[in-house]
Protein backbone atom coordinates (compact mmCIF):
# COMPACT_ATOMS: atom_id res chain seq x y z
CA UNK A 1 0.00 0.00 0.00
CA UNK A 2 1.36 3.26 -0.92
CA UNK A 3 4.93 4.83 -1.63
CA UNK A 4 6.07 7.75 0.86
CA UNK A 5 9.27 10.08 0.63
CA UNK A 6 10.05 13.15 2.29
CA UNK A 7 13.21 15.23 3.00
CA UNK A 8 14.92 16.72 5.96
CA UNK A 9 17.56 19.39 5.78
CA UNK A 10 19.81 20.08 9.11
CA UNK A 11 21.68 23.33 7.38
CA UNK A 12 19.38 25.72 7.73
CA UNK A 13 18.02 25.89 4.53
CA UNK A 14 14.41 24.66 3.06
CA UNK A 15 13.99 21.33 1.50
CA UNK A 16 13.73 21.02 -2.01
CA UNK A 17 10.10 20.77 -2.64
CA UNK A 18 10.49 20.47 -6.40
CA UNK A 19 12.95 16.81 -5.53
CA UNK A 20 10.42 15.78 -3.41
CA UNK A 21 7.67 16.13 -5.94
CA UNK A 22 9.83 13.87 -8.70
CA UNK A 23 10.34 11.07 -6.06
CA UNK A 24 6.27 11.30 -5.32
CA UNK A 25 6.38 11.25 -9.08
CA UNK A 26 8.73 8.10 -9.75
CA UNK A 27 6.44 5.86 -7.37
CA UNK A 28 2.74 6.94 -9.13
CA UNK A 29 2.77 2.82 -9.77
CA UNK A 30 2.88 1.94 -6.21
CA UNK A 31 -0.09 4.71 -5.45
CA UNK A 32 -2.09 5.02 -8.08
CA UNK A 33 -4.98 6.57 -6.47
CA UNK A 34 -4.34 9.71 -4.92
CA UNK A 35 -1.09 12.24 -4.23
CA UNK A 36 0.13 14.43 -2.11
CA UNK A 37 2.89 16.75 -0.36
CA UNK A 38 3.34 18.78 3.02
CA UNK A 39 6.27 20.54 3.81
CA UNK A 40 6.77 22.98 7.35
CA UNK A 41 10.25 24.02 8.70
CA UNK A 42 13.45 21.43 7.98
CA UNK A 43 10.98 19.04 6.45
CA UNK A 44 8.92 17.97 3.48
CA UNK A 45 7.21 14.63 2.53
CA UNK A 46 5.64 13.56 0.21
CA UNK A 47 2.93 10.09 -0.49
CA UNK A 48 1.12 8.23 -3.28
CA UNK A 49 -1.82 6.49 -2.14
CA UNK A 50 -3.39 3.00 -2.82
CA UNK A 51 -6.82 2.85 -1.38
CA UNK A 52 -7.48 -0.11 0.49
CA UNK A 53 -8.72 0.77 4.03
CA UNK A 54 -10.70 4.05 4.36
CA UNK A 55 -11.38 4.92 0.61
CA UNK A 56 -12.58 8.38 1.31
CA UNK A 57 -10.35 11.44 1.70
CA UNK A 58 -9.95 11.33 5.25
CA UNK A 59 -7.59 9.13 4.79
CA UNK A 60 -5.26 11.02 2.45
CA UNK A 61 -1.81 11.62 2.89
CA UNK A 62 0.50 12.77 4.20
CA UNK A 63 -1.89 13.36 7.53
CA UNK A 64 -1.44 16.10 9.83
CA UNK A 65 -2.95 16.06 13.73
CA UNK A 66 -2.74 19.44 14.21
CA UNK A 67 -3.95 19.32 17.38
CA UNK A 68 -0.54 16.60 18.89
CA UNK A 69 1.43 18.99 15.95
CA UNK A 70 2.53 15.74 14.52
CA UNK A 71 2.22 14.56 10.63
CA UNK A 72 3.50 11.94 8.84
CA UNK A 73 3.50 9.23 5.68
CA UNK A 74 3.07 5.26 5.92
CA UNK A 75 3.23 2.74 3.83
CA UNK A 76 1.75 -0.86 4.37
CA UNK A 77 -1.18 -1.88 6.49
CA UNK A 78 -1.22 -2.56 10.32
CA UNK A 79 -3.67 -5.49 10.67
CA UNK A 80 -4.59 -4.89 14.25
CA UNK A 81 -5.48 -1.08 13.96
CA UNK A 82 -9.10 -1.69 14.25
CA UNK A 83 -8.84 -2.76 17.92
CA UNK A 84 -6.30 -0.33 18.23
CA UNK A 85 -8.58 2.02 17.60
CA UNK A 86 -10.76 0.74 19.69
CA UNK A 87 -7.93 1.17 22.77
CA UNK A 88 -6.26 4.42 22.03
CA UNK A 89 -10.17 5.62 21.53
CA UNK A 90 -10.40 4.27 25.41
CA UNK A 91 -7.97 6.14 26.25
CA UNK A 92 -8.61 9.51 25.57
CA UNK A 93 -7.66 9.67 21.72
CA UNK A 94 -10.49 11.56 18.73
CA UNK A 95 -10.39 9.95 15.02
CA UNK A 96 -11.11 11.65 12.44
CA UNK A 97 -11.10 8.83 9.86
CA UNK A 98 -11.53 5.08 9.75
CA UNK A 99 -7.56 4.77 8.17
CA UNK A 100 -4.80 2.43 9.75
CA UNK A 101 -2.40 5.70 8.67
CA UNK A 102 -4.50 7.54 11.68
CA UNK A 103 -3.99 4.61 14.09
CA UNK A 104 -0.26 4.91 13.66
CA UNK A 105 -0.19 8.25 14.17
CA UNK A 106 -2.37 8.48 17.35
CA UNK A 107 -0.45 5.33 18.43
CA UNK A 108 2.76 7.11 18.29
CA UNK A 109 1.15 10.19 20.38
CA UNK A 110 0.44 7.51 22.49
CA UNK A 111 3.87 5.34 23.05
CA UNK A 112 6.34 7.06 21.24
CA UNK A 113 8.66 5.03 19.44
CA UNK A 114 7.39 1.97 21.65
CA UNK A 115 4.25 2.30 19.01
CA UNK A 116 5.83 -0.38 16.80
CA UNK A 117 5.32 -2.94 19.00
CA UNK A 118 2.38 -2.66 19.11
CA UNK A 119 1.90 -3.11 15.08
CA UNK A 120 0.69 -6.49 13.62
CA UNK A 121 1.74 -5.89 10.12
CA UNK A 122 4.12 -4.21 7.34
CA UNK A 123 4.74 -1.25 7.48
CA UNK A 124 6.99 1.70 6.75
CA UNK A 125 6.67 5.54 8.02
CA UNK A 126 8.27 8.44 8.75
CA UNK A 127 6.30 10.68 11.52
CA UNK A 128 7.32 14.82 11.88
CA UNK A 129 7.22 16.06 15.24
CA UNK A 130 6.41 20.16 14.84
CA UNK A 131 7.74 21.11 17.96
CA UNK A 132 10.86 19.58 18.34
CA UNK A 133 11.87 19.37 15.05
CA UNK A 134 12.61 15.62 15.21
CA UNK A 135 11.95 12.84 12.58
CA UNK A 136 11.09 9.44 13.04
CA UNK A 137 11.82 6.50 10.41
CA UNK A 138 10.20 2.88 11.49
CA UNK A 139 10.27 -0.38 8.98
CA UNK A 140 8.45 -3.46 10.34
CA UNK A 141 10.07 -6.45 11.59
CA UNK A 142 10.62 -8.71 8.73
CA UNK A 143 11.31 -5.80 6.55
CA UNK A 144 8.25 -6.26 4.18
CA UNK A 145 8.03 -2.61 3.74
CA UNK A 146 11.16 -0.83 2.29
CA UNK A 147 12.58 2.36 3.25
CA UNK A 148 15.88 3.75 1.41
CA UNK A 149 17.96 6.72 2.51
CA UNK A 150 20.41 8.96 0.78
CA UNK A 151 22.11 11.19 3.27
CA UNK A 152 24.40 13.60 1.96
CA UNK A 153 26.01 16.52 3.99
CA UNK A 154 23.19 18.52 5.45
CA UNK A 155 20.32 16.26 4.10
CA UNK A 156 18.58 13.57 4.58
CA UNK A 157 16.35 11.80 1.82
CA UNK A 158 14.41 8.88 1.97
CA UNK A 159 11.69 6.63 0.07
CA UNK A 160 9.77 3.53 -0.40
CA UNK A 161 12.08 2.76 -3.56
CA UNK A 162 15.67 3.76 -4.44
CA UNK A 163 14.79 4.69 -8.20
CA UNK A 164 12.79 7.19 -6.43
CA UNK A 165 15.70 8.47 -4.67
CA UNK A 166 17.54 8.57 -7.89
CA UNK A 167 14.67 11.06 -9.60
CA UNK A 168 15.21 13.58 -6.64
CA UNK A 169 19.05 13.65 -8.30
CA UNK A 170 22.47 14.51 -6.14
CA UNK A 171 23.09 10.67 -5.32
CA UNK A 172 26.07 9.25 -5.42
CA UNK A 173 25.65 6.42 -7.92
CA UNK A 174 29.35 5.10 -7.06
CA UNK A 175 29.30 0.80 -7.00
CA UNK A 176 30.06 -0.20 -3.01
CA UNK A 177 32.60 -2.60 -3.18
CA UNK A 178 31.79 -4.75 -0.40
CA UNK A 179 27.90 -4.39 -1.27
CA UNK A 180 29.12 -6.24 -5.15
CA UNK A 181 30.74 -8.76 -2.87
CA UNK A 182 27.99 -9.61 -1.56
CA UNK A 183 25.70 -9.69 -4.79
CA UNK A 184 28.12 -11.94 -6.24
CA UNK A 185 28.47 -14.35 -3.11
CA UNK A 186 25.01 -14.47 -2.39
CA UNK A 187 22.86 -14.68 -5.26
CA UNK A 188 22.27 -11.03 -5.85
CA UNK A 189 20.93 -10.19 -1.92
CA UNK A 190 22.65 -7.00 -0.70
CA UNK A 191 21.87 -6.99 3.26
CA UNK A 192 20.64 -3.61 4.67
CA UNK A 193 22.02 -1.20 5.08
CA UNK A 194 23.84 -1.55 2.36
CA UNK A 195 22.78 -1.03 -1.69
CA UNK A 196 24.92 -1.89 -4.75
CA UNK A 197 25.24 2.02 -4.58
CA UNK A 198 27.45 4.08 -2.56
CA UNK A 199 25.09 6.89 -1.73
CA UNK A 200 21.83 4.68 -1.06
CA UNK A 201 21.17 2.49 2.00
CA UNK A 202 18.35 0.72 3.24
CA UNK A 203 16.89 1.34 6.92
CA UNK A 204 17.23 -2.00 8.28
CA UNK A 205 14.10 -4.33 9.52
CA UNK A 206 12.83 -4.10 12.80
CA UNK A 207 14.27 -0.81 13.22
CA UNK A 208 13.27 2.24 14.76
CA UNK A 209 15.67 5.44 13.52
CA UNK A 210 15.52 9.18 15.51
CA UNK A 211 16.69 11.81 13.38
CA UNK A 212 17.29 14.82 15.58
CA UNK A 213 17.42 18.81 13.85
CA UNK A 214 21.16 18.34 13.44
CA UNK A 215 21.11 15.94 11.72
CA UNK A 216 22.53 13.26 14.89
CA UNK A 217 20.21 9.94 14.35
CA UNK A 218 20.06 6.97 16.66
CA UNK A 219 18.63 3.51 15.70
CA UNK A 220 16.78 1.26 17.94
CA UNK A 221 16.14 -1.98 16.69
CA UNK A 222 13.14 -3.35 18.69
CA UNK A 223 12.40 -7.17 17.40
CA UNK A 224 14.94 -10.46 17.61
CA UNK A 225 13.22 -13.85 18.62
CA UNK A 226 15.31 -16.10 19.99
CA UNK A 227 15.74 -19.84 17.59
CA UNK A 228 16.01 -21.47 20.88
CA UNK A 229 13.71 -23.82 22.87
CA UNK A 230 11.70 -22.38 25.30
CA UNK A 231 10.32 -23.75 29.14
CA UNK A 232 6.48 -23.04 27.56
CA UNK A 233 6.99 -25.70 24.77
CA UNK A 234 8.56 -28.16 26.83
CA UNK A 235 6.38 -31.36 26.49
CA UNK A 236 5.03 -30.61 23.25
CA UNK A 237 4.90 -33.34 20.86
CA UNK A 238 4.83 -33.39 16.99
CA UNK A 239 1.27 -33.19 17.37
CA UNK A 240 0.58 -30.31 19.32
CA UNK A 241 3.38 -28.28 17.50
CA UNK A 242 1.32 -29.19 14.08
CA UNK A 243 -1.80 -27.93 15.39
CA UNK A 244 0.23 -25.10 17.35
CA UNK A 245 1.71 -24.20 13.65
CA UNK A 246 -1.80 -24.41 11.67
CA UNK A 247 -4.05 -22.26 14.26
CA UNK A 248 -1.00 -19.68 14.22
CA UNK A 249 -1.04 -19.88 10.26
CA UNK A 250 -4.64 -19.55 10.26
CA UNK A 251 -4.50 -16.17 12.46
CA UNK A 252 -2.27 -14.71 10.43
CA UNK A 253 -4.32 -15.38 7.27
CA UNK A 254 -7.17 -13.98 8.85
CA UNK A 255 -5.66 -11.25 9.82
CA UNK A 256 -4.25 -10.38 6.08
CA UNK A 257 -8.02 -10.52 5.14
CA UNK A 258 -8.50 -7.00 6.79
CA UNK A 259 -9.23 -4.61 3.61
CA UNK A 260 -11.93 -2.44 2.76
CA UNK A 261 -11.52 -4.12 -0.91
CA UNK A 262 -11.77 -7.76 -2.11
CA UNK A 263 -8.65 -9.73 -1.05
CA UNK A 264 -7.27 -12.81 -3.61
CA UNK A 265 -4.49 -15.40 -3.54
CA UNK A 266 -1.66 -16.13 -5.36
CA UNK A 267 -2.05 -19.71 -5.64
CA UNK A 268 1.07 -21.57 -7.50
CA UNK A 269 -0.41 -25.30 -6.19
CA UNK A 270 2.30 -25.52 -4.00
CA UNK A 271 1.95 -26.25 -0.06
CA UNK A 272 2.01 -22.70 0.70
CA UNK A 273 -0.19 -20.75 -1.30
CA UNK A 274 -2.58 -23.95 -1.01
CA UNK A 275 -2.49 -24.02 2.45
CA UNK A 276 -3.53 -20.58 2.99
CA UNK A 277 -6.80 -20.97 -0.06
CA UNK A 278 -7.53 -23.85 2.53
CA UNK A 279 -7.52 -21.70 5.54
CA UNK A 280 -9.99 -19.25 3.82
CA UNK A 281 -12.00 -21.12 2.53
CA UNK A 282 -12.13 -23.30 5.68
CA UNK A 283 -12.79 -19.04 7.58
CA UNK A 284 -15.99 -19.39 5.21
CA UNK A 285 -14.48 -17.76 1.98
CA UNK A 286 -16.54 -18.27 -0.91
CA UNK A 287 -15.44 -17.36 -4.30
CA UNK A 288 -12.20 -16.59 -3.59
CA UNK A 289 -10.10 -15.48 -5.81
CA UNK A 290 -6.88 -17.50 -7.09
CA UNK A 291 -4.29 -16.33 -9.90
CA UNK A 292 -1.76 -18.46 -11.39
CA UNK A 293 0.43 -18.09 -14.06
CA UNK A 294 2.58 -20.28 -16.48
CA UNK A 295 4.76 -20.08 -19.63
CA UNK A 296 5.73 -22.18 -22.38
CA UNK A 297 7.86 -24.91 -22.14
CA UNK A 298 11.14 -24.24 -23.75
CA UNK A 299 14.62 -26.17 -23.70
CA UNK A 300 12.87 -29.18 -22.36
CA UNK A 301 11.69 -27.39 -18.92
CA UNK A 302 8.31 -27.47 -18.52
CA UNK A 303 6.57 -24.03 -17.57
CA UNK A 304 3.97 -24.45 -15.58
CA UNK A 305 2.48 -26.15 -12.68
CA UNK A 306 -1.39 -25.71 -13.46
CA UNK A 307 -1.85 -29.37 -12.64
CA UNK A 308 -1.77 -28.59 -8.84
CA UNK A 309 -2.99 -24.90 -8.58
CA UNK A 310 -6.36 -26.60 -10.54
CA UNK A 311 -6.39 -29.37 -8.05
CA UNK A 312 -6.54 -26.79 -5.27
CA UNK A 313 -8.93 -24.48 -6.77
CA UNK A 314 -11.36 -27.17 -8.31
CA UNK A 315 -10.99 -28.19 -4.28
CA UNK A 316 -11.85 -24.89 -2.39
CA UNK A 317 -14.52 -23.80 -5.03
CA UNK A 318 -12.18 -20.55 -6.42
CA UNK A 319 -12.93 -18.32 -8.49
CA UNK A 320 -9.47 -19.27 -10.36
CA UNK A 321 -8.17 -17.41 -13.30
CA UNK A 322 -4.81 -19.02 -15.29
CA UNK A 323 -2.95 -17.06 -17.31
CA UNK A 324 -0.13 -18.59 -19.79
CA UNK A 325 2.51 -16.58 -20.96
CA UNK A 326 4.06 -16.90 -24.25
CA UNK A 327 7.64 -16.62 -24.70
CA UNK A 328 7.94 -13.86 -26.61
CA UNK A 329 5.85 -11.74 -24.28
CA UNK A 330 8.83 -12.80 -21.59
CA UNK A 331 11.91 -11.11 -23.27
CA UNK A 332 9.31 -8.28 -23.77
CA UNK A 333 8.61 -7.86 -20.05
CA UNK A 334 12.26 -7.93 -19.01
CA UNK A 335 12.82 -4.59 -19.23
CA UNK A 336 9.87 -3.10 -17.16
CA UNK A 337 10.59 -5.48 -14.93
CA UNK A 338 13.88 -3.94 -14.34
CA UNK A 339 12.89 -0.90 -14.40
CA UNK A 340 10.69 -1.73 -10.88
CA UNK A 341 13.64 -3.82 -9.27
CA UNK A 342 14.71 -0.84 -6.71
CA UNK A 343 18.02 -3.16 -6.68
CA UNK A 344 19.14 -5.57 -9.07
CA UNK A 345 17.51 -9.22 -8.43
CA UNK A 346 18.71 -12.56 -10.62
CA UNK A 347 15.83 -15.48 -9.74
CA UNK A 348 13.97 -16.11 -12.92
CA UNK A 349 10.70 -15.54 -10.97
CA UNK A 350 11.05 -11.63 -10.98
CA UNK A 351 9.51 -11.09 -14.43
CA UNK A 352 6.96 -13.90 -13.72
CA UNK A 353 5.76 -11.72 -10.93
CA UNK A 354 6.05 -8.82 -12.78
CA UNK A 355 3.53 -10.55 -15.33
CA UNK A 356 1.19 -11.79 -13.24
CA UNK A 357 0.88 -8.44 -10.81
CA UNK A 358 -0.29 -6.91 -13.90
CA UNK A 359 -2.93 -9.31 -14.71
CA UNK A 360 -3.92 -9.39 -10.99
CA UNK A 361 -4.30 -5.92 -10.41
CA UNK A 362 -6.87 -5.64 -13.27
CA UNK A 363 -8.97 -7.81 -11.06
CA UNK A 364 -8.12 -7.06 -7.18
CA UNK A 365 -5.87 -4.65 -5.19
CA UNK A 366 -4.94 -7.13 -2.70
CA UNK A 367 -3.41 -10.37 -2.46
CA UNK A 368 -2.29 -13.17 -0.14
CA UNK A 369 0.98 -14.96 -0.87
CA UNK A 370 3.22 -17.62 0.09
CA UNK A 371 6.43 -16.41 0.17
CA UNK A 372 8.69 -16.89 3.52
CA UNK A 373 7.64 -20.65 4.28
CA UNK A 374 10.46 -21.80 3.08
CA UNK A 375 12.88 -19.71 5.18
CA UNK A 376 11.17 -20.02 8.14
CA UNK A 377 10.13 -23.71 7.68
CA UNK A 378 13.29 -25.01 6.73
CA UNK A 379 11.96 -25.78 3.18
CA UNK A 380 15.38 -25.78 1.07
CA UNK A 381 17.41 -28.60 0.12
CA UNK A 382 20.43 -27.84 1.41
CA UNK A 383 19.07 -27.21 5.20
CA UNK A 384 19.59 -30.99 6.00
CA UNK A 385 23.84 -30.17 4.89
CA UNK A 386 23.97 -27.20 7.32
CA UNK A 387 21.94 -28.76 10.21
CA UNK A 388 24.60 -31.92 9.98
CA UNK A 389 27.53 -29.54 10.37
CA UNK A 390 29.28 -29.16 14.10
CA UNK A 391 27.98 -25.35 15.54
CA UNK A 392 31.74 -24.07 15.68
CA UNK A 393 31.59 -24.56 11.52
CA UNK A 394 28.46 -23.60 11.48
CA UNK A 395 29.55 -20.63 8.82
CA UNK A 396 31.93 -22.69 7.27
CA UNK A 397 29.52 -25.14 6.22
CA UNK A 398 26.26 -22.38 5.30
CA UNK A 399 29.10 -20.89 2.84
CA UNK A 400 30.01 -24.21 1.26
CA UNK A 401 25.96 -24.51 1.14
CA UNK A 402 24.90 -21.51 -0.46
CA UNK A 403 27.72 -19.40 -1.59
CA UNK A 404 27.58 -18.50 -5.03
CA UNK A 405 31.34 -18.57 -5.34
CA UNK A 406 34.46 -17.31 -3.01
CA UNK A 407 36.44 -14.66 -2.38
CA UNK A 408 39.20 -16.20 -4.57
CA UNK A 409 36.66 -16.58 -7.67
CA UNK A 410 35.36 -13.18 -6.87
CA UNK A 411 39.05 -11.75 -7.68
CA UNK A 412 39.08 -13.62 -10.58
CA UNK A 413 35.60 -11.71 -12.02
CA UNK A 414 35.79 -8.16 -10.57
CA UNK A 415 38.81 -5.91 -11.23
CA UNK A 416 40.63 -4.89 -8.45
CA UNK A 417 39.45 -1.32 -7.42
CA UNK A 418 35.77 -3.00 -7.71
CA UNK A 419 36.95 -5.89 -5.20
CA UNK A 420 36.69 -5.66 -1.48
CA UNK A 421 39.57 -5.98 0.27
CA UNK A 422 39.14 -9.59 1.72
CA UNK A 423 36.04 -12.21 2.22
CA UNK A 424 33.29 -9.79 3.68
CA UNK A 425 30.68 -11.86 2.88
CA UNK A 426 32.08 -14.34 4.54
CA UNK A 427 33.29 -12.42 7.62
CA UNK A 428 29.14 -11.29 7.67
CA UNK A 429 28.00 -14.74 7.78
CA UNK A 430 30.48 -15.78 10.85
CA UNK A 431 29.44 -13.09 12.91
CA UNK A 432 25.81 -13.48 12.25
CA UNK A 433 26.33 -17.20 13.32
CA UNK A 434 28.40 -16.52 15.98
CA UNK A 435 25.59 -14.28 18.03
CA UNK A 436 24.05 -15.49 20.55
CA UNK A 437 20.49 -16.69 20.54
CA UNK A 438 20.57 -19.44 18.19
CA UNK A 439 20.99 -23.10 19.67
CA UNK A 440 21.92 -25.53 16.94
CA UNK A 441 23.46 -24.62 13.38
CA UNK A 442 20.44 -24.75 11.76
CA UNK A 443 18.93 -22.29 14.40
CA UNK A 444 21.36 -20.19 13.07
CA UNK A 445 21.34 -20.40 9.55
CA UNK A 446 17.76 -20.23 9.87
CA UNK A 447 17.81 -16.87 11.90
CA UNK A 448 20.28 -15.63 9.04
CA UNK A 449 17.81 -16.65 6.04
CA UNK A 450 15.12 -15.31 7.58
CA UNK A 451 15.98 -11.69 8.91
CA UNK A 452 18.58 -10.86 6.22
CA UNK A 453 18.51 -12.90 3.00
CA UNK A 454 14.54 -13.29 2.76
CA UNK A 455 14.47 -9.57 3.10
CA UNK A 456 16.55 -8.86 0.54
CA UNK A 457 15.58 -11.35 -1.70
CA UNK A 458 12.34 -12.84 -2.14
CA UNK A 459 10.49 -10.54 -0.05
CA UNK A 460 12.02 -7.41 -1.48
CA UNK A 461 11.04 -9.32 -5.37
CA UNK A 462 7.93 -9.50 -3.85
CA UNK A 463 7.18 -6.01 -3.44
CA UNK A 464 8.71 -4.62 -5.89
CA UNK A 465 6.74 -6.42 -8.38
CA UNK A 466 3.20 -6.04 -6.84
CA UNK A 467 3.67 -2.71 -6.04
CA UNK A 468 4.33 -1.73 -9.56
CA UNK A 469 1.16 -2.39 -10.87
CA UNK A 470 -0.63 -1.11 -7.64
CA UNK A 471 -1.08 -4.25 -6.12
CA UNK A 472 -0.87 -5.20 -2.60
CA UNK A 473 0.81 -8.47 -1.18
CA UNK A 474 0.42 -9.60 1.92
CA UNK A 475 3.16 -12.78 3.62
CA UNK A 476 1.01 -14.88 6.24
CA UNK A 477 3.99 -17.11 6.65
CA UNK A 478 5.72 -13.91 7.66
CA UNK A 479 3.44 -12.99 10.65
CA UNK A 480 5.71 -11.81 13.50
CA UNK A 481 4.32 -14.56 16.05
CA UNK A 482 4.79 -17.38 12.95
CA UNK A 483 7.87 -16.38 12.91
CA UNK A 484 8.68 -16.91 16.69
CA UNK A 485 6.95 -19.69 16.94
CA UNK A 486 8.49 -21.15 13.91
CA UNK A 487 12.25 -20.17 15.32
CA UNK A 488 11.23 -22.10 18.88
CA UNK A 489 10.28 -24.85 16.71
CA UNK A 490 12.31 -28.29 17.34
CA UNK A 491 15.00 -28.25 13.91
CA UNK A 492 13.53 -31.54 13.49
CA UNK A 493 10.11 -31.23 12.77
CA UNK A 494 10.83 -28.60 10.50
CA UNK A 495 13.85 -30.89 8.64
CA UNK A 496 11.27 -33.73 8.61
CA UNK A 497 9.74 -35.22 5.95
CA UNK A 498 12.23 -33.46 2.77
CA UNK A 499 11.67 -30.21 4.97
CA UNK A 500 8.84 -27.92 6.29
CA UNK A 501 7.80 -31.41 8.09
CA UNK A 502 5.71 -29.66 10.63
CA UNK A 503 4.31 -27.56 7.82
CA UNK A 504 2.98 -30.44 5.71
CA UNK A 505 1.75 -32.01 8.67
CA UNK A 506 -0.83 -29.21 8.88
CA UNK A 507 -1.23 -29.25 5.67
CA UNK A 508 -2.44 -32.89 5.72
CA UNK A 509 -5.23 -32.17 7.89
CA UNK A 510 -6.09 -29.40 5.12
CA UNK A 511 -5.38 -30.58 1.92
CA UNK A 512 -5.54 -32.93 -0.80
CA UNK A 513 -2.31 -35.45 -0.15
CA UNK A 514 -1.17 -35.22 -3.95
CA UNK A 515 -0.48 -30.84 -2.95
CA UNK A 516 1.69 -31.98 0.22
CA UNK A 517 3.31 -34.77 -1.14
CA UNK A 518 4.14 -33.49 -4.86
CA UNK A 519 7.69 -32.72 -5.64
CA UNK A 520 9.04 -29.17 -4.60
CA UNK A 521 8.29 -26.69 -7.00
CA UNK A 522 9.57 -23.51 -8.14
CA UNK A 523 8.27 -20.46 -10.42
CA UNK A 524 9.47 -22.01 -13.78
CA UNK A 525 10.43 -19.48 -16.53
CA UNK A 526 12.04 -21.65 -19.23
CA UNK A 527 12.46 -18.43 -21.78
CA UNK A 528 15.36 -16.67 -19.02
CA UNK A 529 16.30 -19.86 -17.38
CA UNK A 530 18.34 -20.90 -20.65
CA UNK A 531 19.92 -18.01 -22.79
CA UNK A 532 18.71 -17.83 -25.70
CA UNK A 533 16.94 -15.97 -28.24
CA UNK A 534 15.69 -12.25 -27.49
CA UNK A 535 16.64 -12.69 -24.14
CA UNK A 536 20.55 -13.62 -24.71
CA UNK A 537 20.51 -10.67 -27.30
CA UNK A 538 19.68 -8.30 -24.48
CA UNK A 539 22.02 -9.60 -21.91
CA UNK A 540 24.45 -9.14 -25.08
CA UNK A 541 23.42 -5.38 -25.34
CA UNK A 542 23.78 -4.77 -21.87
CA UNK A 543 27.31 -5.93 -21.54
CA UNK A 544 29.04 -4.35 -25.08
CA UNK A 545 27.44 -1.15 -24.38
CA UNK A 546 29.55 1.97 -23.90
CA UNK A 547 28.04 2.40 -20.45
CA UNK A 548 29.43 -0.91 -19.41
CA UNK A 549 32.79 -0.85 -20.85
CA UNK A 550 33.29 2.67 -19.11
CA UNK A 551 32.42 1.44 -15.92
CA UNK A 552 35.12 -1.33 -16.13
CA UNK A 553 33.15 -3.17 -13.54
CA UNK A 554 34.96 -6.68 -14.68
CA UNK A 555 38.61 -8.34 -15.77
CA UNK A 556 39.34 -8.82 -19.29
CA UNK A 557 38.24 -11.65 -20.72
CA UNK A 558 35.22 -12.49 -18.25
CA UNK A 559 32.11 -11.34 -20.74
CA UNK A 560 33.57 -13.14 -23.91
CA UNK A 561 33.89 -16.33 -21.60
CA UNK A 562 30.66 -15.93 -20.19
CA UNK A 563 29.08 -14.78 -23.85
CA UNK A 564 30.76 -17.75 -25.73
CA UNK A 565 29.16 -20.63 -23.57
CA UNK A 566 25.65 -18.84 -22.46
CA UNK A 567 24.66 -21.68 -20.47
CA UNK A 568 27.62 -23.18 -19.19
CA UNK A 569 29.02 -21.40 -16.33
CA UNK A 570 26.97 -21.67 -13.65
CA UNK A 571 27.69 -20.46 -9.67
CA UNK A 572 28.23 -23.04 -7.19
CA UNK A 573 24.80 -22.71 -6.23
CA UNK A 574 23.81 -23.20 -9.59
CA UNK A 575 22.99 -19.63 -10.89
CA UNK A 576 23.61 -18.67 -14.44
CA UNK A 577 27.08 -16.80 -14.23
CA UNK A 578 26.36 -14.74 -17.48
CA UNK A 579 22.84 -13.60 -16.38
CA UNK A 580 23.97 -12.50 -13.01
CA UNK A 581 26.55 -10.62 -14.66
CA UNK A 582 23.93 -8.81 -16.82
CA UNK A 583 21.46 -8.63 -14.83
CA UNK A 584 23.70 -6.15 -12.89
CA UNK A 585 24.48 -4.51 -16.02
CA UNK A 586 20.53 -4.16 -17.15
CA UNK A 587 19.65 -2.23 -13.99
CA UNK A 588 22.42 0.06 -14.19
CA UNK A 589 21.67 1.07 -17.06
CA UNK A 590 18.30 0.92 -16.90
CA UNK A 591 18.39 3.26 -14.10
CA UNK A 592 20.65 5.71 -16.08
CA UNK A 593 23.70 5.10 -14.08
Amino acid sequence: MCGLCGEMRFDGRRPDLAAVERMTDRMAARGPDDEGTWSRGPVALGHRRLKIIDLSERGAQPMTDAEQGVTGVFNGCVYNYRQLREELTGLGHRFASTSDTEVVLKAYQQWGTDCVQHFHGMFAFAVFEHRTGRLVLARDRLGIKPLYLAETPGRLRFASSLPALLAAGDVDTGLDPVALHQYFSWHATVAAPRTVLRGVRKLPPATVRVVEPDGSHRDHRYWQPSYTRRPEHEGMGPDEWRDAVLEALRTAVRRRMVADVPVGVLLSGGLDSSLIVALLADEGQRDLATFSVGFESEGGAEGDEFHYSDLVAKEFATDHHQLTVPSERVSAALDSAVAAMSEPMISHDVVAFHLLSEQVSKEVKVVQSGQGADEVFAGYHWYPDIAAAPRHRAADQYAETYFDRSHADLAKILQPAMLAPDDVSARFVQEHMAAPGAETTLDAALRLDTHVMLVDDPVKRVDNMTMDWGLEARVPFLDHELVELAAACPPELKLADGGKGVLKEAGRKMLPREVVDRPKGYFPVPAITHMAGPVLKRVQEALHAPEARGRGLYRDGYVDELLSAPDDHRTRRGANALWQAALLEIWLQTHGI
